[in-house]
């Protein structure tokens, strides 16, 4: 049995009905931007997202990239790494005509969808810097992880089952990572303007927004 064969196995008619309608990943970007917002620490599986309607970032992205399978993509992630004042984010990955695009499920209005037309994964996540900021305004973006492929969980059943959310996220920490900043770009960083701060929170669930301790030094 394939992972989405497994899925397709748990769901209800109902369900499986509503996710065949997700034929593009703007069609899946649009479905996790419906979901509710959890600020719960706690992984849900692509399935509880599907029957609760409701996910954090890194469940929107498993959750992306089991949808993405269906339209024939691997199943990849990617995590972008702030410095420490700020939450990681991540995104579920496709790659079109050789050109690397994102879903994602975020707090933020700009952490969401990129169209595929980035030649590589440093221009794709370069993308986000801007829109990459804590609630005090600073641009928080430092790098980010290298792909992982969930296909050697497909075992594990992370499509059905929590437990390998945890394992998922163990395999995240030892992946490889990529500096996008020196620290002289760092310390030249301007804050986020009032326009561009007010736009990304339009329609932010404030339990769910990182609050960074103490000031910034």
């Amino acid at each position: 049995m394939t992972p989405m064969e497994l899925l397709d196995r748990h769901l209800s008619r109902s369900e499986r009905r509503k996710i065949s309608r997700l034929t593009t990943p703007f069609r899946i970007q649009a479905y996790l931007d419906g979901l509710a917002y959890s600020s719960e620490a706690a992984y849900r599986c692509p399935l509880r997202v599907l029957r609760e309607g409701r996910a954090h970032c890194y469940d929107g992205a498993l959750l992306g990239a089991a949808l993405l399978r269906r339209l024939g993509h691997p199943p990849r992630i990617l995590e972008m790494l702030p410095n420490r004042r700020d939450d990681d984010h991540l995104l579920a990955l496709f790659k079109e005509n050789g050109h690397w695009g994102a879903v994602g499920k975020s707090n933020f209005a700009g952490l969401r969808f990129r169209e595929p037309i980035h030649r590589t994964l440093r221009e794709l996540v370069l993308s986000y810097f801007e829109q990459f900021y804590n609630v005090e305004g600073e641009k928080t973006l430092r790098g980010y992880t290298l792909p992982l492929n969930l296909s050697p969980f497909d075992r594990q059943g992370w499509t059905v089952r929590d437990e390998p959310l945890y394992r998922i996220a163990e395999r995240l920490d030892r992946t490889r990572r990529v500096r996008l900043l020196t620290a002289p770009m760092v310390r030249r960083l301007s804050p986020v303007d009032a326009r561009t701060f007010q736009a990304g929170l339009v329609g932010a669930d404030e339990k769910g927004l990182y609050r960074p301790p103490g000031r910034r030094p």
